[in-house]
């Protein structure tokens, strides 16, 4: 992107900041105002289906060169600005799913133009280091100003990763070797596990394993596989291990009408999951931790009590299991919490915290004893990447400068209140609304109801993503406002109206 283009957006950014957007609003008596801070449209336009024939020309020509079958469209983002997505046809959507959950503070942020137009800025951009071995003067810094300003309550030690699969792997690897070392005592490493480990066998390679969920998404390398169990495409013909999955709760919505039902369904898993760390101990596959989203999100939006989590914390800890929650979607604000995981309001919630989407880089806060005992052990090339930290640590400061966590908790009422309505006036299509801040969710009847209605509402002007077998998910920007909410429900208000 030239710097003479990334000057244009951002004065078109202080441009849009004065103006005022009133969209048309059938659930409030006022359409909320934009703020100084605004830079996005002040609406969708949209021109041709989607995708248009410009992003069927692309997709034909990507076909030629791998497999494209899973490209909606083809986007234009020099000209996407906010919490709008434009295409290459010139279509302008509300986004709503921000890259699959990943972009913080909307497209093309002011900010962020600024940090790039910087010239201290660019050898961070210019050169990318291995970092376990030769990272930069101010990397240790820029850890504190960045990753470690946020860090979860307990964890003051951080591994940076490129990805939350990444991310995943290596805090799995961390607590088996935690497990391990715990087991050791203060025995040294034996010659027989040093010859061992090379051909895959114990006691090198121990027989260890990390309990899962059914619904659970943890990412596609072979480890975090055998902890995913969302939908059968992840994971189709790919060898696995023999890893334990207990089953997630099922909540019956609204929740004020099936406390007792909850309750015992939670209990349900609570109690699968304690017998499930019995049996793989005496199978010789001992549990040496427990991976949990706070919200499990690719499959399904599934939620569980505050309750459910504590429990499940002490059944780590009475086990001696490691307590991973994977915050990848959760973490970074938009449930109303900065981790989703601060709800449960426990002294002592996790072990590791992994992270990435949001955040812009991936990794794993942990605790000191998951810390590793020698070099090149959590470890490879590059081990995140400085640029994405310094881009990062400039979110966080927009994050907390324009309380946009708090933001999520005021738009994410209006969202979850609307959907609510549209509920009640279409049963029959919608179901099970569900949500904390904007990181909301409901079902569809069947899983073709449900990509209908997701293209419908894109070529109204508002894109949506799928998760599970057949729930809609909502994952807007931090920066998305009641405005943008309103905006929304009016699109898919006509969606749903006009459905067939």
């Amino acid at each position: 992107m030239s710097s003479m283009l990334l000057t244009r957006q951002l004065i078109y950014g202080l441009q849009q900041s004065s103006k005022i957007a009133v969209p048309g609003c059938r659930y409030v008596s006022q359409a909320a105002a934009k703020t100084a801070v605004d830079f996005d449209y002040d609406g969708p336009l949209m021109k041709t289906e989607v995708p248009g024939p410009r992003s069927r020309e692309l997709m034909k020509q990507l076909s030629e060169i791998q497999n494209a079958d899973a490209v909606h469209f083809f986007c234009n983002y020099e000209e996407s600005r906010g919490n709008y997505l434009v295409d290459v046809d010139g279509n302008r959507m509300l986004d709503l799913y921000s890259q699959i959950s990943s972009i913080p503070i909307g497209y093309n942020h002011p900010a962020l133009v600024k940090l790039l137009q910087q010239p201290q800025n660019l050898s961070t951009f210019i050169n990318r280091p291995a970092l376990g071995i030769l990272p930069p003067e101010n990397f240790a810094k820029k850890l504190e100003d960045s990753l470690l300003s946020v860090a979860p309550k307990g964890l003051n030690q951080i591994i940076t990763m490129s990805c939350g699969s990444c991310s995943n792997e290596n805090a799995f690897k961390s607590i088996f070797m935690w497990y391990r070392n715990k087991e050791r005592g203060n025995s040294c490493v034996s010659k027989e596990e040093l010859e061992t480990c090379m051909i895959n066998q114990p006691p090198g390679c121990p027989d260890y394993s990390i309990l899962s969920f059914m619904g659970g998404f943890h990412g596609r390398t072979l480890g975090c596989l055998a902890a995913t169990h969302s939908k059968p495409v992840h994971k189709l013909d790919i060898p696995t291990f023999d890893w334990p999955i207990a089953p997630f709760p099922w909540l019956k919505y609204p929740l004020e009408d099936f406390v007792k039902e909850n309750e015992q369904e939670e209990a349900r898993c609570l109690e699968e999951v304690e017998d499930l760390i019995v049996k793989y101990r005496k199978k010789k596959r001992i549990v040496a931790g427990i991976i949990v989203e706070p919200i499990q999100s690719e499959g399904g939006d599934n939620h569980a009590s505050n309750d459910f989590f504590k429990k499940l914390r002490n059944i780590a800890r009475k086990h001696g299991c490691a307590f991973l929650v994977d915050e990848v979607q959760t973490g970074g604000g938009s449930t109303g919490k900065f981790w989703a995981h601060e709800y449960w309001d426990m002294e002592d919630p996790a072990d590791i915290v992994t992270f990435s989407k949001k955040m812009m880089t991936g990794g794993f806060f942990h605790k000191n004893e998951f810390r590793p005992d020698a070099p090149y052990r959590i470890f490879n090339t590059w081990l995140g990447e400085p640029s994405k930290n310094l881009m990062l640590r400039e979110v966080i400061n927009v994050i907390k400068n324009e309380g946009l966590v708090n933001n999520a908790v005021q738009a994410g009422k209006v969202l979850h209140k609307g959907l609510l309505e549209l509920q009640a006036r279409y049963p029959h299509l919608m179901s099970r609304t569900r949500g904390q801040g904007t990181f909301c969710s409901f079902d569809a009847p069947n899983d073709a109801i449900r990509n209908k209605l997701i293209l419908q509402t894109r070529n109204k002007g508002a894109v949506l993503g799928g998760s599970g077998e057949r729930s809609i998910r909502f994952r807007p920007t931090l920066v998305f406002k009641d405005h943008h909410a309103n905006l929304f429900l009016n699109i898919f208000n006509d969606v749903l109206a006009d459905f067939k």
